[in-house]
């Protein structure tokens, strides 16, 4: 029989906010403090909120304006660099405590660790243990964590975000019985880890609103409705999850893209949106030389802004907070957007090749009557450069040629920085490479 496990998940909470508080030398239970851009208008979406804010009933992603008028805050501006050293500071905290291979980084603020190995190993049970990883994160950071306890990585996860919030010490524990108990009544549905308000839908069509209605709803019906992803939904609701942190290390995708995506500070022309995109295809052009892959599709994102009509159906819709923030219950499928994707006759890292084919499709497809919003721009079927067949027609110097050219931009931007070059397009006054290179994930580094 093999042996039962047991799995953290730490959650660091209001983790940019907290850092801000922790920088400043505030309490994030008591300061209030939203990161978020300044220099934006009270539309832009804030990062984080400090639990004082949470308390008043602010989402974690809330926008500057749902902040209720008359309360008294700190903006702090969002310092991605600094979110991500401290981020690195505390995994090396962990790894004070635990091997590398039993760590799984699951984002910036939360993590899987596989405490099996370490409870005999320093004499303690799961809670004892969660709570000193916590309080030495707490003392050398100043950021408060979370924990789930549980013996499989999605009863950890549902401790976490279901029953940590309960708990005076912010450590939930989630067996099979508990889950039994609990977690399978509970409502609503997309509390749990992994159901989104779309599958929440298909379930109420079948009269299903939480776990146990999963578990009693005939299975047929379940692989009709969801196909092979049934099986996921019914392994979660009897609490099962085979997987474990050693085979998420060892997994290697079938397929892997390289995307790019943006969303523009204000409604952008046709022509002024269609300069943007060179400049990410010129970026995503260069990581794949970087890299040595090459493409064998390219795909096409173009969001465009909301008229009134889009507004009215947006304030009616769904919305739904899973935990990081609300946001539109149907995504952004009911925006206006057009695009595509394109097979391509060849796989390769040229731009000469790939820019023609991307702006080709953008020509196609984008409408010329409503400002652009959103860009995101992808290349698929991503290989390594040997792997690539053999094209008899190329021109093999023209190639070699800008080979040669695309290692010397990349050289020169390694050395003094990706604004070292930049294409003269890049210096129009619509143009975000330039600022974009400044930043981390598209907020300030």
């Amino acid at each position: 029989m093999a042996e039962e496990r047991t799995y953290l998940c730490i959650d660091l909470k209001s983790f940019y906010a907290s850092v801000e508080c922790a920088d400043r030398g505030l309490d994030p239970f008591s300061a209030n403090l939203v990161v978020a851009d300044p220099d934006r208008t009270e539309k832009t979406i804030c990062l984080a909120v400090s639990p004082a804010l949470k308390a008043l009933g602010l989402p974690g992603r809330c926008r500057v304006f749902d902040i209720p008028a008359g309360t008294d805050y700190i903006m702090a501006r969002p310092r991605m660099r600094r979110y991500m050293e401290v981020s690195a500071d505390i995994y090396s905290i962990y790894l004070r405590y635990v091997s590398s291979e039993d760590i799984h980084p699951y984002s910036i603020d939360e993590c899987f660790i596989d405490a099996t190995p370490y409870l005999s190993l320093y004499r303690v049970g799961a809670r004892e243990f969660a709570s000193m990883l916590m309080g030495a994160v707490r003392a050398e950071t100043g950021v408060v964590a979370a924990a789930g306890i549980g013996p499989n990585l999605f009863l950890a996860k549902v401790a976490l975000d279901i029953a940590a919030k309960h708990a005076d010490d912010g450590i939930g524990v989630v067996d099979q019985a508990e889950f039994e108990r609990t977690i399978q009544r509970h409502r609503p549905i997309t509390d749990i880890w992994n159901i989104g308000p779309g599958i929440a839908r298909r379930l109420a069509k079948y009269g299903v609103r939480d776990l146990r209605g999963v578990c009693e709803l005939d299975e047929r019906e379940l692989y009709r409705e969801f196909g092979v992803n049934a099986e996921y939904l019914i392994d979660h609701a009897h609490g099962v999850e085979p997987c474990t942190i050693a085979d998420i290390r060892a997994y290697e995708p079938d397929a892997h893209s390289l995307m790019n995506g943006q969303v523009l500070p204000c409604g952008y022309t046709r022509e002024e949106a269609r300069d943007v995109l060179r400049e990410m295809v010129d970026q995503l052009v260069l990581e794949l030389v970087e890299k040595r892959l090459v493409a064998g599709s390219i795909s096409l994102y173009v969001g465009y802004e909301k008229g009134e009509a889009d507004r009215a159906r947006e304030a009616a819709g769904e919305w739904f907070d899973g935990g990081h923030g609300r946001r539109r219950a149907s995504g952004r499928r009911g925006l206006p957007h057009t695009g595509g994707s394109r097979k391509q006759p060849d796989r390769t890292n040229s731009l000469a090749k790939l820019l023609p084919r991307v702006l080709a499709l953008y020509d196609e497809t984008t409408r010329a009557d409503a400002p652009v919003r959103r860009i995101n721009v992808g290349f698929g079927g991503v290989v390594p450069e040997e792997l690539a067949a053999a094209d008899l027609f190329a021109d093999e110097a023209a190639e070699a040629e800008e080979r040669r050219l695309q290692e010397a931009v990349l050289a020169v931007k390694g050395k003094f920085g990706k604004n070292a070059l930049l294409r003269g397009t890049s210096l129009k006054e619509k143009s975000t490479a330039r600022e974009r290179n400044e930043q981390i994930g598209g907020h300030h580094a």
